[in-house]
């Protein structure tokens, strides 16, 4: 893998990781500072602080969330570049209570741009075409 693809990884791995580790400045950390981002139902989002306080606000109330990526298909084309990213998120709704749980299916297609500060996502569309619940209301 050549280096701007291993840093492309990187961040999306480091996304994945801020929201399970409930890590808000790592998370924010994978965000250029104009976005443009279609979580699906979520909403749309081109402040990607606001994005930032609204995920810290859905998980940190939650148990362990684990949002495992995959078969990350990466085009860099000079400072910028296209990824796709199979995601599979389990989310535990209620801390200490592992029957009400959220299992998501999807992928997300991003556009990178590469800054000072390394390789950021400044565009997402998210595609989840399977999200079931379990054990309880996933409210």
């Amino acid at each position: 893998m050549d280096a701007d693809k291993a840093q492309i990884t990187e961040v999306l791995v480091r996304y994945a990781t801020g929201i399970d580790s409930k890590n808000w400045s790592l998370f924010r950390s994978c965000w250029a500072d104009e976005v443009d981002l279609d979580y699906g139902e979520l909403g749309t989002f081109t402040d990607p602080d606001a994005l930032t306080e609204l995920f810290a606000q859905i998980h940190n109330p939650m148990g362990p969330t684990y949002h495992r990526l995959s078969n990350f298909v990466i085009d860099v084309n000079g400072e910028t570049a296209t990824a796709r990213t199979y995601v599979h998120a389990v989310l535990m709704v209620t801390p200490d209570d592992n029957a009400p749980w959220v299992d998501v299916v999807g992928h997300y297609d991003d556009e990178l741009v590469r800054g000072p500060g390394g390789w950021r996502i400044r565009r997402r569309a998210t595609n989840t075409p399977r999200m079931i619940t379990g054990g309880g209301p996933a409210s």
